[in-house]
């Protein structure tokens, strides 16, 4: 019982977060009186639009516009008769207000599609220059080679030797205490 008081006191507060998301939604859309809504209501050229005819008669219809790279096709997207399709505008295009035509049943739909100018990011969109992000030992050297610094030499001919003497005390320690086990399992 205990787990489906808690899924049921998420999904209210589910349900209570998006509501006001789901009420602003509609806003998004430009709908000029006839039925025909765009979003976004003022796209700039090479943007994704959505367009949605209300209120008609038919399972698809077809989207026209010179704003538009191609016809959109529109789709039934619920039971309420409201035809959606995606479409892009074409990158060439100038500022302005262009028009949209959608053909649903006998009627011809009409609506305007606003294409504003691109706008140009004041910084860019990625990173220019490594980011100092920690990575624990490896940062000082990712950051040496950023600003072309030399490396620290590599382990000289001191370090190998030393290296190897140890290894040498460790093996004849690991051979003394070997002995030393033998010696006393036989006694």
């Amino acid at each position: 019982m205990g787990s489906l008081k808690v899924t049921l006191c998420a999904g209210a507060a589910v349900t209570a977060a998006l509501a006001p998301i789901a009420a602003l939604a509609p806003a998004a859309y430009a709908v000029d009186g006839s039925g025909v809504s765009v979003s976004p209501s003022t796209p700039a050229p090479g943007s994704d639009v959505e367009l949605r005819v209300a209120d008609c008669t038919e399972k698809t219809a077809l989207a026209v516009s010179a704003a538009l790279a191609s016809d959109v096709r529109l789709t039934l997207a619920a039971k309420d008769g409201v035809l959606v399709g995606a479409g892009t505008v074409r990158s060439t295009m100038e500022a302005g207000a262009y028009a949209v035509q959608v053909k649903c049943g006998d009627h011809a739909r009409k609506g305007t599609l606003t294409v504003v100018e691109q706008r140009r990011p004041a910084a860019p969109a990625s990173p220019v220059a490594p980011v100092d992000a920690g990575g624990g030992g490896t940062a000082r050297l990712a950051a040496a080679d950023a600003r072309d610094e030399a490396r620290p030499e590599p382990p000289g001919t001191a370090h190998t030797v030393t290296g190897l003497v140890l290894a040498g005390i460790a093996a004849v320690a690991v051979a003394l205490r070997s002995v030393r086990s033998r010696s006393r399992g036989t006694d």
